[in-house]
């Protein structure tokens, strides 16, 4: 028997193509929608993460 392609493994999205500071952006908005994490929970969350990769970031100079 013939199966028709499967476009899902071979199909480009605009994802594909997107930068990787958007594709983490969309993977972080799945992540805190899909645990249902409210938005202000989300951003001191995002504040702190901030925080320490700027701290990281100013050790490396």
């Amino acid at each position: 028997m013939t199966q028709a392609p499967d476009n899902s493994s071979t199909a480009k999205t605009a994802l594909d193509y997107a930068s990787d500071e958007i594709k983490l952006a969309v993977d972080l908005i799945y992540l805190l929608e899909s645990h249902e994490i409210e938005p202000d929970v989300a951003l001191a969350a995002l504040e702190i993460v901030k925080q320490d990769l700027q701290r990281k970031l100013s050790k490396e100079i």
